[in-house]
């Protein structure tokens, strides 16, 4: 994310040079596209102009980059173009810049993050603008011609254009009166028999058009004794019901062959009294109903093939279920005065699938709180003390899915069933010692702890002996009491070794930044725009009302190299996707040159690690390093929209390791070296150097792209 803006003079140029022609850019407030922009432009001098200004549209202050990329070799990289604009600097958005363009192709594009679909291609030609004189055009056919000028067999037309001004730009050619124009790259051979006419026309470099020409003349048959018409057939395919009639359309493919003379024409009709034309490719027949396609052919020497025909009949395809069933969810239990269910709460879903070809409920799908999609067949017990979650959807016969809806309540502790006494909290998906995974269900345990929780992989052991035989004995138990089996014993135990927790100089212990807690929210500070705020399931949730894009970050320490693990979720309104991501190794916002923008100095100085599971827009999606190493959504493993993910973020050194739900989708290596300290004031620019400690922020994008975080710990490594 290169932010900045260079002057003519960092082009070696000056503002009192005079330039040949203007472009102009400008921006507003839309942040998927430039207002206006050009396409086309003329070699030489050139002044660009970039406004993002008031006067150009922009109400909310965002700034805006025109940027030309030196990058790619598919495109010209002679012009470094960088500005950045906003309403509020101090050219009031308005940027200029003396550039020489020459001839090709320019690729320009905003660079602010989330932004990336404002881009576009700018030609340049070297046309002076005087040239007005269409190209010159000869055509020649060859060929042998009998004594009445006819050629026999076939004739070849070759076309030629030249032009004294700005060169040809192409040559174009049409069969027939009425046929299309094609481009001419090679000489046209002719060898259908009869009369024919070839059009022909040029254009030049400015855009000179040639006036059209034509060449006529006749094609015969080479003499022969060939009186045997040529051999027709036709077969029709598509996709047919039990009945043998077509569903939606039927394809009518002709062939015909000729031994002595060769093929000349093959002609179709549809219907009996329907008008001959040339068969040039299957004929294809969508109308619903029976009916006749006829086809003959004549070979070269003027033999007929007599008439033949095909019948078939088209129907409808049936009613395809394309609607999601509906599914409902219904809580219920004792309450008490505050509306939380006392000890325990039942969960009951139902299913229909109703509409024009209801195809019927396949199968009903729950997860709580975050965790895997489960087959529902009963209703779901909830026993856990604290505020829950269930998500649930359905899936019909014909695959179609509906959207997970979401039902929340809290249980609160009763007489009767006490509250879970769990060593720590930990309700990740897969049972993770230390940074192993072991891809094994975190599940529920007969104490309803979850075996991550029983573990105590975050607490701090005297010895790595004393832990293995920790997790020795709660291993055995969950063995004894049918919670793993064998195999998955030795995993969780292999892993335990691995994960090298109580050697000595070791840090095992991951320390809380934020806990779903005021005391620990409180810790953390806002800038820029946008806000966070605690919300009921222990998570901090952007603002729905707060406009503008800003950070919140955790100022009490920097962290070098860390293991940050943290859940995500996308809250965006709608059917949108929200754009988010964590910040990390950045210099502190209010002791540098960007004071005024403290927001921005988490872009310029550190790295962001990408919060976006939307399908388009911009290309950096979730887990990209943003800026430096993209990621797309197939690599990123994509979960339901309202669904908790897990991050790591593993960064040793200069190298980057970020984990969703377990899963390694993405690895970046920092290509400055660790020890890199960028100038006060100075963007560390595009080779990927940052610095080789800073501190750990979230970002927000605006009111509609609303994000929730929680659960957010660290372990420095």
């Amino acid at each position: 994310m290169v932010v900045g803006l260079m002057s003519a003079a960092a082009y070696g140029q000056t503002d009192d040079r005079e330039a040949a022609q203007v472009l102009t850019w400008t921006a507003g407030d839309p942040i998927d596209r430039y207002l206006s922009f050009p396409t086309t432009a003329v070699a030489g001098a050139t002044t660009i102009v970039f406004e993002n200004s008031k006067a150009t549209g922009n109400t909310t202050g965002m700034p805006h980059t025109l940027t030309f990329d030196v990058s790619d070799p598919e495109y010209n990289n002679d012009v470094p173009l960088n500005i950045l604009a906003n309403p509020n600097d101090d050219q009031g958005g308005k940027h200029t810049a003396e550039v020489t363009l020459t001839p090709g192709r320019y690729l320009f594009h905003c660079t602010i993050p989330g932004h990336g679909s404002m881009q576009g291609i700018l030609t340049v030609t070297e046309g002076t603008g005087e040239d007005t004189t269409a190209p010159d055009t000869t055509v020649k056919v060859d060929g042998d011609k009998n004594a009445a000028g006819a050629y026999i067999g076939q004739a070849t037309v070759t076309v030629a254009a030249t032009d004294a001004g700005s060169g040809v730009d192409r040559i174009e050619y049409a069969v027939g009166a009425d046929g299309p124009w094609q481009a001419y790259t090679n000489p046209v051979v002719v060898n259908e028999v009869g009369t024919h006419k070839i059009r022909y026309r040029a254009t030049d470099k400015a855009g000179n058009v040639a006036a059209e020409k034509a060449a006529d003349f006749s094609v015969v048959a080479p003499p022969t004794d060939d009186k045997t018409p040529p051999e027709t057939s036709a077969t029709v395919t598509g996709e047919k019901n039990e009945q043998g009639q077509y569903l939606d359309m039927a394809t009518v493919t002709v062939t015909a062959s000729d031994t002595g003379s060769g093929v000349n024409t093959i002609e179709y009709a549809i219907g009996a009294s329907g008008a001959w034309q040339p068969y040039t490719a299957p004929v294809m027949v969508h109308a619903v109903g029976t009916h006749t396609v006829r086809f003959k052919a004549t070979d070269k020497a003027g033999n007929a093939a007599a008439e033949k025909s095909v019948q078939f009949t088209v129907v409808a395809p049936p009613v395809v279920d394309k609607t999601p069933p509906q599914t409902s969810a219904g809580v219920t239990g004792e309450k008490n005065s505050d509306g939380a269910y006392v000890t325990s709460a039942k969960v009951t879903v139902t299913a229909t699938d109703s509409g024009e070809g209801a195809s019927g409920v396949e199968k009903v799908e729950y997860s709580l709180d975050g965790g895997p999609y489960l087959a529902y067949t009963a209703p779901v017990l909830v026993d856990r003390v604290g505020f829950h979650t269930v998500l649930h959807r359905a899936t019909d016969k014909a695959g179609n899915t509906s959207a997970a809806q979401k039902v929340s309540f809290t249980v609160a502790e009763g007489g009767g069933v006490p509250a879970p006494n769990c060593p720590e909290w930990d309700e990740r998906l897969t049972v993770i010692v230390g940074t192993v995974d072991t891809g094994i269900p975190n599940r529920m345990t007969r104490s309803r702890c979850t075996i991550n929780e029983l573990i105590e992989d975050e607490k701090d052991w005297s010895s790595h002996a004393l832990f293995l035989k920790h997790v020795d004995q709660v291993v055995d138990k969950l063995l004894a009491d049918n919670v793993i089996d064998q195999r998955e014993h030795k995993k969780i135990y292999k892993a335990a070794k691995q994960s090298g927790i109580g050697k000595p100089g070791q840090n095992t212990g991951y320390k809380d930044l934020f806990d779903g807690t005021q005391s620990t929210f409180g810790k953390w500070q806002h800038v820029g725009g946008g806000s966070f705020s605690l919300s009921g399931d222990g998570a901090m949730t952007s603002s729905t009302t707060v406009p503008g894009m800003g950070m919140l970050w955790f100022p009490q320490r920097q962290y070098g190299d860390f293991s940050l693990k943290l859940q995500w979720r996308d809250d965006a309104p709608g059917t949108g996707n929200a754009n988010g991501g964590v910040f990390v190794r950045f210099p502190n916002v209010h002791d540098n040159p960007e004071e005024s923008r403290p927001e921005w100095v988490a872009i310029k100085y550190g790295h962001e690690i990408q919060v976006l599971d939307r399908p388009d827009g911009d290309m950096y999606k979730s887990g990209s390093i943003y800026g430096f190493d993209r990621v797309g959504l197939a690599g990123a493993g994509v979960t339901p929209k309202g669904t908790w993910n897990d991050y790591e973020i593993r960064v040793v050194g200069q190298h980057y390791s970020v984990f969703r739900n377990g899963v390694l989708i993405n690895e970046f290596e920092n290509t400055g070296g660790q020890d890199f300290v960028p100038p006060r004031g100075d963007d560390p620019g595009t080779d990927g150097r940052r610095y080789a400690s800073g501190y750990i922020g979230l970002q927000v994008h605006g009111t509609t792209d609303v994000i929730s975080y929680r659960n957010i710990r660290i372990q420095e490594l």
